[in-house]
């Protein structure tokens, strides 16, 4: 038996898309058929990633979202369903991260990271499910019934790291949310996922791994190797899909044995 995944005629909202996972994640489900709305706060660089979706025949439209705005992520998911349809694939992906020790984390560190983290994941897949809400109980339109939502969580929400004890605390709390959101809307057809990646090689980290830190983390490593942004490719399609339809709550690590 083969599966081929088409998804054509659906709609896919990408937080985080300017860079590293989002752009890849935004380029992989256009190219599966998907209209794609690129969000975040670095407008120029999803415009350029537009192009490049475009350029491969895909289509994709820019929205500029601030996740720490409440105000701003009501109107980015808006303004997409006005352009685009409504949403029926959310990647909840924005994400920060800042390296200290546990002592050393001030009040603007702390909330730095968790109202990207937690509180921005949180309102962004509170806006996008409510209307899957709505269109599941018919009082909102929209050609596909249910929805699929995947947030980007880490390894680090599965395993502590030192060094980054706020991280591995923001992304726990994004495992729990997900299993708390897949609790709750499963019966509208919503299914919540959440991907944990491991050390991922991106253009915002892609000069560590050549340092001497970033070479003993790499031989720490079970295989001796970190991932590329595509190795995510089959766990994100697999989850976006129709064929995961019994896929609800799961908490999927994609690390190459990190976490084990």
């Amino acid at each position: 038996m083969t599966y081929s995944i088409d998804l054509s005629g659906r709609v896919a909202f990408v937080t985080g898309a300017s860079g590293g996972l989002g752009a890849e994640f935004a380029r992989t489900l256009a190219r599966a058929g998907a209209g794609v709305v690129l969000a975040s706060r670095r407008v120029e660089k999803l415009k350029d990633l537009r192009a490049r979706i475009e350029g491969e025949g895909g289509d994709a439209h820019v929205v500029e979202c601030d996740v720490t705005d409440v105000q701003s992520i009501k109107g980015a998911v808006a303004h997409a369903e006005t352009e685009m349809g409504s949403i029926d694939i959310l990647v909840n992906n924005s994400g920060v991260s800042t390296t200290q020790r546990i002592q050393d984390v001030g009040e603007e560190d702390y909330d730095f990271i968790f109202d990207t983290n937690v509180r921005g994941a949180f309102f962004v897949a509170q806006e996008v499910g409510k209307r899957m809400i709505a269109r599941a109980k018919g009082a909102a339109p929209g050609s596909f019934t249910g929805g699929r939502i995947i947030n980007i969580a880490s390894m680090a929400g599965l395993k502590v790291l030192p060094q980054i004890g706020v991280y591995c605390m923001s992304k726990a709390a994004v495992i729990q949310m997900t299993k708390a959101m897949a609790l709750e809307w499963g019966r509208f057809g919503i299914n919540v996922n959440a991907i944990c990646p491991g050390y991922i090689d991106t253009e915002i980290n892609h000069h560590h791994w050549k340092t001497e830190q970033g070479q003993k983390l790499i031989n720490m490593l079970p295989r001796k190797r970190v991932g590329e942004p595509k190795d995510l490719d089959a766990v994100l399609m697999m989850l976006a899909s129709d064929q995961s339809h019994f896929v609800n709550g799961a908490v999927i690590a994609a690390d190459d044995g990190f976490a084990v």
